[in-house]
């Protein structure tokens, strides 16, 4: 695993969302290769949707940029390895 070697660029998301993020994404990228984003994107979202309720998104990728509203206390932005995740829960 791949604990302690993200970065966060910006959340809202509780701590204990933020590790969960964390691990979910480290988690992902072992049991997926790092080229197959769409895979650990889903297995990210599926992970959030179970475990916090429904309607969660996620991003991953090397380069991309997007623009969204989201939830209060359901947004971050990471960097781990190579890739960035953003993981958001959308606003209702």
């Amino acid at each position: 695993m791949l604990e302690g070697k993200g970065l966060i660029e910006e959340t809202d998301m509780p701590m204990k969302m933020q590790i969960q993020a964390m691990a979910s994404a480290s988690h992902a990228l072992d049991l997926y290769d790092a080229l197959d984003c769409k895979s650990i994107a889903s297995h990210i979202k599926k992970e959030f949707d179970r475990k916090y309720g429904s309607g969660w998104q996620c991003l991953v990728g090397s380069k991309f940029g997007c623009f969204f509203t989201h939830s209060k206390g359901s947004f971050i932005y990471f960097t781990l390895e190579t890739l960035n995740f953003l993981i958001f829960k959308a606003a209702s």
